[in-house]
């Protein structure tokens, strides 16, 4: 019989193969190993100063004394999930915000009740708590098998000293107590096979355990979802204050500078006008008619400044819809530009006003900027999200990041999006092709 295994399968295997034998002497195996032992020790020191603390709390409950306990144990509770996410980032790369600072009302009562009312201590608590056994399950699966692996390979240099298993290793390689021990090179050679098998799958049965200690980090140290939501509507108030502020400035300027000046200048002329009409005797008609005429200009440059500033506030194309809009700025485009539209249900004024500036903006830079032959722009509905696609073949490099730079009229729609919960995503690699992708709820 003739086993035939494909090419991919084959490929497959040998990767898996290079991976197993090279990841017992890489960084990241060390460093697991180390965050288990460190994290072991802080466990227990953690969970004696909670255990000590909240105990003497408890038996001095009767007094105003022993709720002064409970608020330190949850206030040190706080600065040690602090310590176990420096932990997590220096040896296990591991990334977890920050929680919201301590924020303590005026004495030591306002002091009191913000320390037991303070939701990230009594979480850090509970994770400390939850955290010893599952320390004790490390120990007795994925560092036993570690320690087993050690004292198997250095078996044969030992001078006879047997291997000390236990937890989970002894389960499956307890001799029974009816074994008799044994001599010779083939034992000796038998026992450090065990640890060079050990040895490669020692780093997997630590990663298997670490699993599980970052979802519970994730789930207890990190700010929880509450925090969150408030941070993130908080950080979009105030970048929507901003942008109104912003507007508001740009529209105060530009009616001053603008549109005011015009309207004093054709009032000026208007009025030299009428002077001229008044003095009948010396009228000179050529030059009454050049004021009139220039009067009549300046009206109309008004007229144009005034509807370009209201098309800036609520663009009048939106009048027939966002499909209509973004079909008149395709057509305007410089660049060809290929217009999609999929739409069930119409977005809100407001989300409408976002999907127009961001194309207009997207295929005003594409003209300016990216050096493109064609673009496509896509507006697809996804249940209750508004998608934006806007793609082009230009020279690519636009990154939201480079302030002061040909793209950074992208940080403006960033906030603009984000202010409503959406998402801005840029992919533009150099040499193109550029896609900037906009997802917008229909209803804000």
């Amino acid at each position: 019989m003739v086993i035939v295994v494909s090419e991919d399968l084959e490929t497959r295997l040998r990767a898996i193969t290079r991976m197993v034998l090279r990841e017992p002497f890489t960084k990241r195996t060390w460093s697991e190993l180390l965050y288990l032992i460190v994290g072991a020790a802080l466990t227990f020191v953690s969970f004696a100063f909670v255990g000590i603390t909240v105990a003497a709390g408890v038996i001095f409950a009767i007094t105003f004394f022993g709720f002064a306990i409970i608020g330190l144990s949850v206030r040190g509770s706080r600065g040690l999930g602090g310590v176990y996410r420096r932990v997590a980032r220096s040896l296990l790369n591991m990334e977890i915000d920050d929680p919201e600072p301590f924020a303590a009302r005026q004495g030591f009562l306002g002091w009191l009740q913000s320390a037991l009312r303070d939701r990230t201590g009594w979480r850090a608590m509970a994770y400390i708590g939850i955290k010893i056994p599952l320390v004790v399950f490390g120990f007795l699966t994925a560092f036993s098998v570690w320690f087993a692996a050690l004292t198997c390979l250095i078996y044969p240099f030992a001078g006879g000293s047997e291997p000390h298993l236990y937890g989970l290793v002894r389960v499956f390689f307890n001799p029974g107590p009816n074994y008799s021990g044994g001599s010779g090179g083939f034992r000796g050679m038998g026992i450090f096979v065990v640890g060079v098998f050990l040895f490669f799958i020692a780093p997997w049965a630590v990663r298997a355990l670490l699993f599980l200690e970052r979802s519970l980090m994730r789930g207890l140290l990190a700010p929880d979802a509450l925090a969150v939501r408030v941070r993130s509507l908080e950080t979009a108030r105030a970048q929507t204050v901003d942008a109104s502020a912003a507007t508001l400035r740009r529209i105060e300027r530009d009616l001053h500078d603008g549109t005011q000046a015009q309207l004093v200048a054709l009032a000026m002329q208007l009025g030299m006008a009428k002077e001229k009409l008044e003095n009948a005797d010396d009228l000179d008609l050529d030059e009454v008619r050049q004021l009139v005429n220039d009067a009549h200009i300046g009206a109309k440059e008004a007229i144009v400044e005034l509807r370009d500033l209201a098309r800036g506030i609520h663009p009048p194309a939106l009048d027939i819809g966002l499909k209509g809009a973004l079909s008149t700025l395709a057509a305007r485009s410089t660049v060809p530009t290929e217009l999609t539209v999929s739409l069930h249900d119409r977005p809100t004024p407001s989300i409408e006003a976002i999907a127009y500036f961001c194309v207009a903006e997207l295929l005003a830079n594409v003209a300016q900027h990216a050096e493109a032959s064609r673009a496509t722009v896509t507006c697809t509905q996804d249940g209750r999200w508004l998608r934006l696609v806007v793609r082009d073949d230009g020279k690519g490099g636009a990154q939201v990041s480079r302030i002061g730079s040909t793209s950074s009229g992208l940080t403006g729609l960033v906030d603009r999006v984000e202010a409503v919960d959406g998402r801005f995503d840029i992919a533009s690699p150099e040499r193109g092709p550029t896609v900037v992708t906009v997802d917008l709820p229909l209803h804000a």
